[in-house]
């Protein structure tokens, strides 16, 4: 029993690590705000496996909350809603960009300048995290 336990965990964590494998995170920026105010993550989070992933959050050294967020526009009314999880499927890629998806991040733990790069983990429903590189850029990037 104890050798079939052993084998089906090996098993899932092989299955686990293959689908970070297959996740491929494109054009991480951080664009920095003065002062003490949030900061916004933008990224393209590509799916290349053959089975959905879901992105349960993220979380970086450098800020004490990161949130994830979806910013729409409705009958000229803008609105931001927090996000639990967004599912990404198969062969898909999801953009968090201005307008839409985007990670926020609060509570700076240091000072941060334009052109500095900042780590951020990206954590998944599955328990895996796949750490990214954000270089941080002015409030006027796109």
């Amino acid at each position: 029993m104890r050798r079939l336990v052993r084998l089906g965990t090996a098993l899932l964590l092989a299955v686990s690590t293959t689908a970070m494998a297959d996740l491929e995170v494109s054009a991480a920026k951080l664009r920095l705000l003065p002062g003490d105010l949030p900061a916004a993550g933008y990224f393209t989070l590509t799916n290349n496996g053959s089975t959905p992933v879901v992105l349960s959050g993220a979380q970086s050294p450098a800020f004490g909350q990161v949130m994830m967020h979806r910013s729409s526009l409705e009958n000229g009314m803008a609105s931001m809603q927090h996000l639990e999880q967004l599912e990404v499927p198969a062969g898909a890629t999801l953009t968090f960009a201005s307008g839409g998806y985007h990670l926020m991040l609060m509570h700076r733990q240091r000072e941060l300048a334009l052109g500095d790069q900042i780590e951020v983990n990206l954590q998944f429903a599955d328990g895996q995290n796949l750490p990214v590189t954000f270089t941080a850029v002015p409030p006027t990037a796109q």
